[in-house]
């Protein structure tokens, strides 16, 4: 037999076969192999490694991808389903689990605290393992409402702790204080006349610039005297009327008669120099009798304020400023000055910038008060928490019959008063009348505070002063920080209204240099003393 095979792959293979025994011819037997397999090309080994390789390395990531796409389509509807079909069938569970988890939240108890996880990771794993999604939402929320109520009492007790920490003396004064006693007891300058006698007319002179502090910081009254005479166009012209009380009239006295300020006049006077009728004296302890009852009765209520949302008014309102016989004695400034006629009132904790003698020729048409108001266009702009509504209690029949809650307030700070037409007037008595009502209806009728009574005492008599002239809250953390820098120095006088005195260490350091810049610190008690500096 004889294999005949092409050279170029099995095309033809041929068979022959020689004659048989029986010397019959050879046969021929020829196949014709087609070059191209019908079925297409044949796969070999050497192409199928790599194309498995390939697949192995592909397959898991189209899986990864096409799990992702199944479920983010499962609450996806389709673009072609008319007949409410959907592109996976996961999306019906999917819906149902949302809509069981936010049933179960609504119904969730805010009055449940037994969460028992101490932590988010282990509420999932307990969750994980006992597939209740009830409990999981009951106990989620309760967690949720917990962490706030923590976050919330951790922000009122911060403002507390602002609030205590603005009561103290700062070891600086309390040590300025000392020093400048001892200054008087041997120095017999520190117990000269204030002022000297050639310049005791000036103190009841009209031609002159009346101002009037009452204080009983010392480094305070410095500050607003030195940057009052610094700024004034005619220094000369300025006559300061400083009342304090008895414990501090020694030192303030020793102070202004050992630093005197050149050009203006300087009088310090102690509450207990002053000869008051006994009707006088008699309405300046009720009034004190009533807010020291005011503070008592919101002091009482200090724990129960932390949930309150009127938590920082009474913080602010509740420091011992708000029961000082000075800060409350603004109400009887004609009895404290009967022969002057027009005063520019200042607190202790202002700056005066610019020269402010245009408050004397201001005209207040007839009115008792030029102050600054809460308001940027008029009377009807207030700022948030800024209306009367925000102070009085316009619940309260008396209130809401007597007043317009939406009008804007006007500041304490810098106040311009006509004493000849206060005289003409009962804001005294109104004031007097109303600290009464407020007693007798519960002490519901107002906030605590100075202002309130005010308010009402002064209702009708305050003319609007230029809101460029006073820029105020620069003692409060969150409406410092609102203020431009640009307003704070263009205003005339800024106020540091609020705990944040700049003569304390809480004090912001960005607006302390505005005040401290009026420090006297070449004084050599200033020095030993420490006091702060910007």
């Amino acid at each position: 037999m004889k294999f005949s095979i092409s050279a170029k792959g099995i095309k033809r293979l041929t068979i022959s076969s020689g004659a048989g025994a029986g010397g019959g011819a050879a046969e021929d037997v020829s196949l014709k192999i087609p070059s191209k397999p019908a079925s297409g090309r044949r796969i070999t080994a050497r192409t199928a490694i790599p194309a498995a390789l390939v697949l192995g390395t592909l397959l898991p990531f189209l899986f990864v991808r096409i799990a992702i796409f199944v479920l983010e389509s499962a609450s996806v509807r389709s673009s072609f389903d008319c007949g409410g079909w959907r592109f996976f069938s996961g999306a019906d569970r999917s819906l149902k689990l949302r809509d069981e988890l936010t049933r179960a939240l609504m119904e969730a108890n805010e009055g449940n605290d037994d969460i028992g996880a101490e932590s988010f990771n282990e509420l999932v794993k307990e969750f994980t393992s006992k597939q209740d999604l009830k409990t999981f939402a009951f106990k989620t929320k309760a967690m949720l409402l917990q962490m706030e109520r923590k976050a919330q009492l951790a922000k009122q007790q911060e403002s507390v702790y602002w609030h205590l920490a603005s009561q103290g003396i700062p070891k600086s004064l309390h040590c300025l204080s000392l020093n400048l006693v001892e200054e008087y007891a041997v120095n017999a300058i520190a117990r000269s006349r204030l002022p000297s006698p050639e310049y005791a007319t000036r103190l009841i002179d009209p031609n002159f610039r009346h101002l009037v502090l009452l204080t009983d910081n010392v480094l305070a009254a410095s500050v607003v005297v030195a940057s009052a005479v610094r700024n004034s166009a005619n220094p000369e012209k300025l006559v300061f009327h400083i009342v304090t009380n008895k414990e501090t009239y020694t030192p303030m006295h020793a102070w202004f008669s050992t630093n005197s300020i050149e050009s203006a006049v300087v009088e310090v006077r102690g509450l207990h120099q002053y000869d008051w009728s006994a009707e006088v004296n008699a309405g300046i302890k009720d009034m004190l009798d009533i807010n020291h009852l005011i503070w008592k009765h919101y002091h009482s209520k200090e724990k129960d304020l932390n949930h309150s949302q009127d938590h920082n008014r009474y913080l602010d309102t509740l420091r011992p400023s708000s029961r000082s016989l000075m800060n409350h004695l603004i109400i009887y400034l004609p009895k404290l000055f009967p022969d002057l006629k027009k005063i520019v009132f200042l607190d202790d904790d202002v700056v005066v910038q610019q020269d402010i003698s245009s408050l004397w020729e201001l005209n207040l048409n007839g009115k008792v008060s030029g102050s600054v108001f809460r308001s940027w266009c008029g009377n009807g702009c207030c700022s948030a928490g800024t209306k009367y509504m925000d102070y009085l209690n316009f619940s309260h029949p008396l209130i809401s019959s007597s007043f317009n809650g939406d009008r804007c307030t006007w500041l304490y700070g810098m106040n311009i008063f006509d004493l000849e037409a206060w005289r003409n007037t009962n804001i005294t008595e109104i004031y007097h009348h109303w600290l009464k009502l407020n007693l007798k209806s519960g002490l519901e009728v107002w906030n605590p505070g100075l202002l309130p009574p005010a308010l009402i005492a002064f209702e009708g008599q305050v003319h609007s002063i230029n809101s460029s002239m006073l820029v105020t809250d620069l003692g409060h953390r969150r409406r410092s920080a609102e203020i431009s820098r640009e307003r704070v120095e263009a205003a005339a006088v800024i106020h540091f209204a609020g705990p944040a005195k700049p003569w304390l260490e809480i004090s912001f350091p960005e607006v302390r240099s505005l005040w401290s810049r009026y420090v006297n610190f070449s004084n050599k008690f200033t020095r030993r003393c420490g006091i702060i500096t910007g």
